[in-house]
């Protein structure tokens, strides 16, 4: 059950964002790294976006490199990181303020890059 200070923050209950819209529009509030669960070991980039509806979520941004600030404008769709728990939705590369990924060869309509 959540506690009312919970429900407040809107933290820590679950909205289905996605089933509503395929994707939202948002702003990140803050840009940070998290690390894996056990079998893996890195730092995963995230952000912390809060949307066009008021609520906020936390997103993971694909790809190598980024130039997110705080205050940047972000596209998020869903779709879970397996190895960061917690973090339910992707950014979109190449959309507002994050630009696509730089000599990107292989699979490049999931990070936003033109052909060549």
């Amino acid at each position: 059950m959540v506690s009312i200070n919970q429900a407040c923050k809107k933290r820590y209950y679950f909205k289905p964002i996605v089933k509503k819209k395929p994707f939202y529009k948002g702003v990140c509030i803050k840009i940070f790294t998290k690390n894996p669960k056990k079998p893996n070991s890195a730092l995963r980039k995230v952000v912390n976006v809060k949307l066009t509806d008021n609520s906020c979520v936390v997103a993971f941004i694909p790809g190598i490199g980024h130039l997110l600030q705080e205050y940047s404008t972000v596209l998020i769709k869903g779709g879970k990181v397996k190895d960061l728990p917690g973090v339910k939705y992707h950014v979109v590369r190449g959309k507002f303020d994050l630009p696509a990924v730089k000599n990107r060869l292989t699979s490049k309509s999931k990070y936003g890059c033109k052909k060549i």
